[in-house]
C-alpha cells in the first residue's frame, strides 16, 4: 500500500514539474504577449476558447509585402538603370510592374520645379486598366497651384500613355484592387 502511494506522490510531483517546465518555455515569437488587466507593459489582443489550457497564440497579420510603394526618378542614378528598362514580356512579378512603371514616366517639360515631389495612390484592375483616376496624396510644399497641376497632369497622361498593361493572370489576380503608392522625383537639373 504504501509503495501505491509513493508511486502516485512521485507521479504527481514529476507531472507537476514536467508542466511547470512546459509553461516556462515562451511560445509566442517576436516578444508578442498576450494581454492581461495586470500588466503594465505594450500587449497583444487575443481572443481563445475556454477550453484551451494556457496562453494562446494570437493571429498577428505582420505587414510583410503589403505596401506596393514606388519612387520613380526623372533621372535615376548610375546604379538603378537597369530597373528603369520596360519588360519585354508580360508582367509577371512586382519588379516587372515597376519597372513597366518607371518607363512611363515622362516629367512636364515646361513649368517644372528642381526638386518637386508628387505622390498618387491608385489601383489597377485584373486586366491591366486602372480603377479610378490616381489620388493625389502629397506634393512639395510651398509650391503654386500651376505647378502642381501640371505634375499632377504629367503624372495622369504618363500613366493613361501605358495602359493597360499586360499582367499574367496570377499577377492580374493578386493586383486586382491593392493600392499602389507612387513617388514621382523631379530630380533634373533645370535652367542650367
Amino acid at each position: 500500500m504504501w509503495r501505491g502511494i509513493l508511486a502516485f506522490l512521485l507521479l504527481a510531483i514529476s507531472t507537476v514539474a514536467a508542466d511547470a517546465q512546459r509553461r516556462q518555455i515562451n511560445p509566442i515569437p517576436f516578444s508578442h504577449e498576450p494581454c492581461s488587466v495586470l500588466d503594465y507593459r505594450p500587449c497583444t489582443p487575443y481572443y481563445c476558447s475556454p477550453l484551451e489550457h494556457g496562453p494562446c497564440i494570437p493571429e498577428i497579420d505582420y505587414p510583410y509585402g503589403q505596401n506596393l510603394q514606388l519612387t520613380i526618378e526623372s533621372v535615376p542614378a548610375e546604379a538603378d538603370r537597369a530597373k528603369y528598362r520596360k519588360p519585354d514580356h508580360d508582367l509577371d512579378t512586382i519588379g516587372d510592374l515597376f519597372a513597366e512603371l518607371r518607363t512611363c514616366w515622362s516629367p512636364p517639360p515646361d513649368n517644372a520645379r528642381a526638386g518637386m515631389q508628387m505622390a498618387v495612390r491608385f489601383s489597377f484592375n485584373k486586366a491591366g486598366g486602372m480603377i479610378g483616376p490616381p489620388q493625389l496624396t502629397y506634393a512639395t510644399a510651398g509650391v503654386p497651384a500651376d505647378t502642381r497641376a501640371t505634375y499632377l497632369n504629367a503624372i495622369n497622361s504618363s500613366l493613361k500613355a501605358c495602359l493597360p498593361l499586360k499582367f499574367t493572370s496570377g499577377l492580374g489576380g493578386a493586383l486586382a484592387g491593392r493600392p499602389i503608392a507612387i513617388r514621382y522625383v523631379d530630380n533634373r537639373e533645370l535652367g542650367k
